[in-house]
């Protein structure tokens, strides 16, 4: 202010249209003349929503959201098209793929994931197969057929530990079937 001996430490913007030129102002003064100023000051409402709306995006052009909804979907690209030298695109196809098979395939029981695995099985499994497989582990494992050797004998208790689950559950089931 022409008046003022106060030191001239803060800026305000001059006008809406030449924000980067500035008056200089004590701090009493910066405050009076910012409580006074009005940015849109001379616009109609409609003017000042489409300026807050430009602003939204930075002044920058944008597109309203779902437009494409509208217009037929095509793929982005086709991926045969695309030179892919360290398959990349097959790797993923093959694995939505794998997921796919794998979410339609019936999950096991959560208690039998582990015995199966054991087992060396697949769900879902009949009694027959799990006993097959039982019977091919335990003559494997068992310490006759390796010398006494305390390792297949450990494994082989797992194995039976496994056998007697995966039984259980299948006879189990196998009543509430016939009853």
């Amino acid at each position: 202010m022409p008046n003022c001996d106060k030191p001239a430490g803060y800026r305000a913007p001059r006008s809406r249209e030449t924000l980067n030129q500035y008056y200089w102002f004590c701090l009493e003064h910066v405050r009076e003349y910012n409580a006074r100023w009005d940015y849109y000051k001379g616009m109609s409402p409609g003017q000042i929503e489409a300026h807050l709306r430009a602003d939204i995006a930075w002044d920058r052009p944008s597109w309203a959201f779902g437009q494409s909804a509208a217009r037929p979907r095509r793929q982005s690209f086709d991926e045969e098209e695309v030179l892919d030298p360290l398959d990349i695109l097959g790797r993923n196809r093959r694995a939505r793929a794998e997921r796919k098979r794998q979410a339609a395939m019936p999950r096991a029981p959560e208690g039998l994931i582990e015995p199966l695995a054991t087992l060396g099985l697949d769900w879902p499994v009949t009694l027959d197969e799990a006993k097959a497989r039982y019977r091919t582990l335990a003559r494997k494992h068992h310490p006759d057929t390796n010398n006494g050797d305390r390792d297949a004998e450990e494994r082989l208790k797992v194995i039976n530990v496994a056998f007697t689950i995966v039984r259980s559950h299948l006879m189990a089931e196998g009543l509430e079937k016939a009853g």
